[in-house]
């Protein structure tokens, strides 16, 4: 096979190809090896591949816009807030005042009471809280929002970090970090209440839900009324905390709550409530939460437990960069307009909206073929597919930003302010209809996804460029990569979660028995398969096949209706050969090509451990080896390492 491909006529890079490797054994490898074995990780990244490079590229236009933003309204608030975040002298002046008021309001709790409204008035400015609350359309009745109300109060990444044996080390190093910062706040006992806090997330911890059943979408959606809310959780005054959070009390008449456990035990916490352990929590959710908006003492203790210590970053990313991602944070579509106008041509658009009405066209043909599945489940999946709206580039109505103040100076006044506009835009929405002209990442984002109460595809101006998407490249590469990626995005609202929604957004049961029991043995077979797999960094870590179930068959239905969708887009005609390559092995190595990354172990380790993405080697060749249009595109046989038996091999959609 030749490997002097030309990128610029075949949409593919070669020049990291390791002929050390057979695409039948290890297709990653093949490809992406010599990468792998020269490219070092930046000093401040935990992770670095394709989707980092269009990051970075992404983030290069981002700074142009904000330093060169000119005039009044959104550009002045752009530029106001990026100066801001950039005025060390004036942060490292205020020190720690900017949080003194509410440590004092947090050492003046005597009883539950006092804790509850305390805790509420933090929450309602962002600054820590024991809850998730976001508001979204209700899975039930998908044309009206909703309150969610979730579990929280945790600092490590997941409750397993509280049990399990192989995260000792990281809980020691935690109570180390937190001694530290208190210390830094002039805290005194600060490793006896460090000891403190550590227990009581432990006993909260015990009370979440784990990684995998919090995926699940019906056991994560019950709802109730206040009084049931109430009931389930009586040592916590809802009355009290609505009041104190600013938040209706006719918000809560009804309402979903997404762990009904965590609650119940939260209650049970707090009935003989001793305020010395919640008050040390407060404190550290307070500290902890303002970090990164601190002095530089502050920001680079909080830079070493959570991004070295969890996830192997040696070094902090430069104060330009932080402050770009902040301003982003707050005035996302203010600076996607300018990139839209800037970096994303209308006709990648048109192309990508005939690219997605391909790939309809392949799911539904590939839906119509399917052997295992009855006609009247075929009927319904059908209505769902007719039923999805892509998103392409960029958002039709864009947020107003006009109600936001920002001034250069004082910045933690301007967090203050951008909380509560952003809290102000999510309240308004109850017993609202949904808007479905908002997006949840701004054009600038590179990533896709899919939101199954409002089945919707959405793809982001920023992931569509090369090697993803490229107007010059041949189709076979397109198809490969971001057709794949559409792909996916579709194939979530036929997953193991997204299929229990009709295309309305509405979670109903649309399958028969029959049907979804043999797409549940179908799925189950891919979760052996994943769990059977483990990477050479971390040769004691499994994945966990069925937390990454969902984006398992997301990946698998997208690059076999990718590829369904690359041969309709021939037309019957034959592939052509370019560079010696075929469109079939053009197409898969796209997709090779697509995943093409490392990761340091440290963040390897928590990624499988709370991330429902598989690691990147697996993303490729995991999938690959089940469909049988690779097998057939590489000449694989018995005895490769990439080859299945047709028998072994899961195909859903």
């Amino acid at each position: 096979m030749s490997s002097a491909v030309n990128p610029l006529v075949s949409g593919i890079d070669s020049s990291h190809i390791d002929n050390s490797f057979r695409p039948q054994d290890d297709l990653y490898r093949y490809f992406n090896g010599t990468w792998l074995k020269n490219h070092e990780i930046p000093q401040d990244r935990s992770s670095d591949g394709i989707t980092y490079q269009l990051y970075l590229e992404a983030e290069a236009q981002v700074r142009d816009i904000i330093e060169t933003a000119k005039g009044d309204g959104d550009a002045q608030k752009i530029r106001d807030l990026y100066d801001c975040f950039l005025d060390t002298a004036a942060i490292e002046k205020s020190g720690i005042t900017p949080l003194q008021d509410d440590l004092a309001a947090i050492d003046a709790i005597t009883n539950r009471a006092e804790f509850i409204k305390t805790m509420a008035d933090l929450e309602m400015r962002g600054l820590g809280g024991v809850f998730g609350l976001g508001i979204y359309g209700d899975a039930m009745n998908s044309e009206m929002n909703i309150i969610y109300l979730g579990q929280g109060g945790l600092s490590l990444p997941d409750e397993a970090y509280y049990r399990e044996e192989q995260y000792e080390e990281i809980r020691q190093a935690f109570k180390v970090h937190v001694a530290k910062m208190f210390a830094l706040a002039r805290i005194e006992n600060g490793a006896a209440m460090a000891e403190q806090i550590y227990q009581l997330e432990a006993a909260i911890a015990a009370h979440h839900f784990d990684q995998v059943k919090d995926r699940d979408v019906e056991l994560t959606y019950n709802k109730m009324t206040f009084n049931e809310l109430s009931n389930l959780a009586p040592n916590f005054d809802w009355a009290s905390w609505l009041e104190y959070s600013q938040i209706p009390k006719s918000a809560f008449d009804e309402l979903v709550v997404q762990q009904p456990p965590f609650l119940a035990g939260l209650s049970a916490l707090l009935e003989n409530f001793d305020p010395a352990p919640w008050k040390a929590w407060m404190k550290w959710q307070l500290i902890s939460g303002a970090a990164a908006y601190l002095t530089d003492d502050f920001v680079n203790q909080n830079f070493d437990f959570y991004s070295k210590t969890l996830s192997g970053t040696p070094e902090i990313r430069v104060r330009w960069k932080r402050a770009i991602s902040f301003v982003e944070g707050a005035l996302g579509e203010a600076i996607g307009q300018i990139y839209v106008k800037r970096h994303f041509p209308e006709a990648a658009k048109v192309a990508m909206l005939d690219l997605v009405d391909n790939l309809i066209q392949a799911y539904r043909i590939s839906i119509n073929e399917l052997s295992w599945m009855s006609p009247e489940t075929k009927t319904k999946a059908l209505e769902k597919l007719g039923k999805f709206t892509p998103k392409i580039g960029y958002p039709d109505k864009w947020r107003d930003y006009s109600a936001l103040t920002i001034t250069r100076d004082g910045l933690f006044e301007n967090i203050g302010r951008i909380t509560k506009f952003a809290r102000d835009i999510e309240l308004a929405k109850i017993g609202k209809p949904v808007d479905k002209t908002e997006w949840l990442m701004t054009p600038q984002t590179v990533n896709a996804y899919y939101h199954p109460i409002q089945n919707e595809i959405v793809f982001p101006a920023a992931i569509l460029q090369p090697p993803f998407f490229d107007l010059e490249a041949d189709i076979a590469v397109n198809y490969g990569g971001i057709g794949a990626v559409i792909g996916h995005e579709i194939g979530h609202g036929f997953d193991d979660q997204g299929s229990k929604f009709d295309g309305d957004g509405n979670m109903i049961d649309w399958w028969t028995q029959s049907d979804r029991t043999e797409f549940e043995k179908r799925a189950n077979a891919l979760i052996k398969q994943f769990d059977a797999l483990y990477p050479e960094e971390t040769p004691d870590i499994h994945v966990n096949g069925a937390l990454t179930v969902g984006e398992n068959i997301g990946d698998l239905g997208g690059l076999a209706i990718g590829f369904k969708a690359y041969k309709l887009a021939l037309k019957g005609a034959q592939s052509p050969v370019i560079d010696g390559l075929t469109g079939e092995q053009r197409f898969f190595l796209s997709w090779a090509q697509a995943w093409r990354g490392k990761v340091r172990a440290e963040e390897l380790r928590r990624r499988i451990a709370t991330d429902p993405h598989s690691p990147y080697e697996f993303r490729c060749n995991a999938i690959v080896a089940n469909i049988s249009d690779f097998h057939e595109a590489f000449e694989v046989t018995e005895g490769d390492k990439l080859w299945l038996a047709e028998s072994e091999r899961v195909e859903i959609w």
